[in-house]
């Protein structure tokens, strides 16, 4: 009910008139708020930009002037990683846009949702940051004659951990904005996507840093899928009729994979999991009830008498890893409907034309998120514009690359200043979904 004011009422009047003053000076409080954070955002870009140019334009130069030890060659790309294709999109590219935002507010959400796929780059980047972190320790007398000749403040590793660091910040400065939009009464709609997709690649990131810590896999992790969870569970293997003791083990579930591995150098700064089982998941069974325990499931590859037997630390994790696995279950089952009895499978559905996802590859029922909730594809994933012809067959020699085969269509995500684009690979009836580096020369992308 709306309470009116007696107009002839003084005191009600100037009740309204302060109240009025006081939400006019909150609003102009947080508009000033709006613009520090913004402001912040570039500032802290500079400084940002500036110390990827240590290591590009520092360590890297004098690295290639200097030589490097013999026992060394090969791996001093591996130290470094894709940092420089991270260096030149935030100097050329990223830092000018922000800089926009200081005359527009309203630019800076749009342009974290516009650039979700560029961000990938940083995924890739800590899935290499272990490997690494090795070799900066295994030659670190080396680094610091570098650092020393060079004149640098700072040691390389505390460089190589700037990019990590800055896509966190990213996350929270976001939500500063977002607060601060709040209070200033303005549309948030924008920025809540911003916040979200910000909150996602610092996960994907955490994520591939503990992938990028497994040893001991001999196939190739970039073809396994997207990682969709990661979690430890006490473990039970039972072969027959014997049912081992208990073992800590550390699973990754990928959408094509599940991985069983042990924890090494626990509390360790610099934990590692050394590979010990797995399971594909077009193989893969699951029973999601063990004698009515909350926090217990059983996994096992169709075809063997081996049962792993899982049990999460609360019945929550449980429950979000069934969703998961059986969603998964789910998608691979109406994808294989689909491929072997299109007509059946488009009349079980309510005459729903398969064409298009067929055509690109992709599973009719799109895969779990990492929450466990099956999500459509994005909208321009599916668009025959996005998709570029392969033209010469390609073999990968790095773990970051992936194979294609000449007639094949991909789609570019990102490219670098190497003259390689990151691709992905849609899912046939031969392999599944995979994404990874090829020769930009390769691709039809005229």
């Amino acid at each position: 009910m709306q309470i009116m004011k007696d107009p002839n009422n003084p005191e009600a009047l100037d009740s309204d008139q302060g109240s009025n003053e006081s939400d006019t000076e909150q609003r102009n409080k947080a508009l000033r708020g709006r613009m520090f954070v913004v402001n912040e955002m570039v500032q802290s870009e500079k400084d940002y930009v500036k110390d990827l140019g240590v290591i590009v334009e520092g360590f890297m130069s004098r690295l290639e002037v200097r030589g490097i030890p013999e026992d060394m060659r090969g791996k001093d790309k591996i130290v470094f990683g894709n940092i420089q294709q991270i260096y030149d999109w935030h100097r050329d590219f990223f830092l000018v846009e922000l800089e926009r935002c200081i005359q527009n507010h309203d630019l800076l959400a749009d342009l974290f949702i516009r650039h979700e796929r560029r961000l990938h780059m940083y995924v890739v980047y800590c899935q290499n940051k272990p490997k690494s972190e090795f070799i900066v320790i295994e030659y670190e007398t080396f680094f610091e004659e570098i650092q020393h000749e060079i004149s640098c403040r700072m040691s390389i590793s505390d460089y190589l951990i700037k990019p990590i660091q800055r896509i966190t910040k990213y996350q929270l400065l976001l939500k500063d904005f977002f607060k601060y939009t709040t209070k200033a009464g303005l549309d948030t709609e924008e920025i809540e996507k911003a916040v979200e997709l910000m909150s996602l690649v610092p996960k994907r990131c955490n994520d591939m840093m503990n992938l990028g810590r497994l040893q001991g896999y001999e196939g190739k992790l970039t073809s396994q899928g997207k990682l969709l969870q990661q979690e430890t569970f006490c473990v039970w293997e039972q072969d027959g009729g014997v049912l081992s003791r208990s073992k800590e083990r550390r699973v990754f579930l990928f959408e094509q994979i599940i991985i069983f591995s042990e924890l090494l150098r626990k509390g360790s700064n610099n934990p590692g999991y050394q590979f010990k089982n797995s399971i594909k998941v077009s193989y893969l069974a699951m029973q999601d009830s063990v004698d009515g325990d909350p926090c217990k499931f059983v996994l096992w590859s169709r075809g063997s008498a081996e049962r792993f037997t899982l049990q999460a630390s609360s019945a929550s994790i449980k429950m979000t890893w069934v969703e998961t696995i059986a969603t998964l279950l789910d998608a691979q089952n109406n994808f294989l409907s689909a491929l072997q009895s299109p007509i059946e499978y488009q009349r079980k559905e309510g005459g729903i034309s398969v064409t298009r996802p067929l055509s690109s590859g992709r599973p009719p029922s799109a895969p779990p998120t990492p929450n466990g909730h099956a999500t459509q594809p994005p909208a321009d994933s599916e668009d025959d514009q996005e998709l570029v012809q392969v033209l010469q067959d390609f073999v990968a020699v790095r773990e970051d690359e992936i194979s294609v085969f000449r007639g094949e269509k991909v789609q570019i995500l990102s490219s670098n200043q190497q003259g390689q684009s990151l691709v992905y690979r849609p899912a046939n009836t031969d392999s599944p979904a995979a994404e990874g580096w090829v020769p930009r020369s390769v691709l039809k992308t005229h």
